[in-house]
């Protein structure tokens, strides 16, 4: 029996020694060195390879290494076979990390002060509370919640927009299509988390910050495609936006001369808010090996009608 890893060869370094250290049974391979294909019967990857059904016939589970599996065509993946999308610790904080950072910066004014700083303007601008600050998170699933507490602890006023109904203490929450109108109201900092499907894809457009206050910001870690970049940029020149603080990008690497690049009220990181962490991934994904063979159910298991 082995266990074939498809992503990052320098990550994938690191769970094979892990591998060998708790899970020695284990025929651990980083692609492309994949050893016998029958004897795959577990697959992780970013990207699954595309004769996947016919090079590994008796693969029983594949695993994204990453929170999402927009990336994944599951039409190339057989319907009997579960897909397990990564949650893990090391993953959620690095989120709540990025995310509490990116809010920070949005409520202190940080893209001002920069612009400022480039300029040699000594221009203080008036100082909000936290408890005056309306902050919003579009999807609470793992990470969501989890960004929400930590924001919670700040002081701001925090609410969250789910497809289904959540209740979480201390948190506004509305769902559904007839509670987006009253969450994008009452939201001054919106943060984007939800997962890339058929209904979020192109979500971030006019439409949507048509209906957030005036002078809000944006805070994008879901995905590219939830935003229409013509829309944001309008938005921003209009003034229906103050600023945009974007982590993912509908092509990546940012292509050169990209009007993100130089906006002055945008700021640009490279899809780095959150990254598996090999230590605490491994561990999850031999819980979840443990639950497949125990037949428990699998943690993080992908509904592939909803597409998360």
């Amino acid at each position: 029996m082995s266990f074939l890893y498809k992503a990052d060869p320098e990550r994938g370094a690191v769970w094979a020694r892990l591998f060998a250290e708790r899970a020695p049974d284990i025929d651990f391979r980083i692609w492309p060195d994949i050893g016998n294909p029958s004897a795959v019967r577990y697959l992780a990857a970013w990207e699954p390879p595309e004769n996947l059904a016919e090079t590994f016939p008796n693969v029983k589970v594949v695993f994204s290494v990453g929170a999402g599996v927009d990336q994944f065509d599951f039409s190339r993946i057989p319907p009997e076979v579960p897909v397990v999308r990564m949650i893990e610790s090391g993953l959620v904080a690095g989120m709540v990390e990025y995310a509490t950072l990116a809010v920070l910066a949005a409520h202190r004014d940080w893209l001002p002060y920069a612009a400022q700083q480039r300029e040699g303007v000594w221009n203080p601008i008036r100082v909000r509370t936290a408890g005056s600050r309306r902050v919003g998170v579009l999807g609470m699933g793992v990470l969501g919640q989890a960004v929400l507490a930590k924001l919670q602890g700040f002081g701001f006023q925090c609410a969250g927009w789910s497809r289904t109904a959540r209740e979480l203490p201390g948190i506004e929450s509305y769902a559904g299509e007839e509670g987006m109108d009253a969450f994008l109201a009452r939201t001054d900092i919106l943060v984007c988390l939800l997962p890339l499907t058929n209904a979020t894809r192109g979500i971030l457009s006019r439409d949507l910050f048509e209906r957030l206050p005036p002078r809000s910001v944006l805070v994008n870690v879901g995905r590219g495609g939830h935003l229409v970049e013509q829309d944001l940029l309008d938005a921003l020149d209009s003034g229906r936006l103050s600023a945009a603080i974007l982590d993912v990008f509908d092509t990546e690497p940012l292509p050169p001369g990209h009007p993100f690049w130089r906006h002055p009220r945008i700021m640009v990181t490279p899809h780095i808010a959150s990254m598996t962490q090999p230590e605490t991934a491994v561990e999850a994904v031999l819980e979840n090996l443990r639950r497949h063979r125990e037949g428990l159910p699998l943690i993080g298991l992908v509904d592939r009608r909803q597409g998360y």
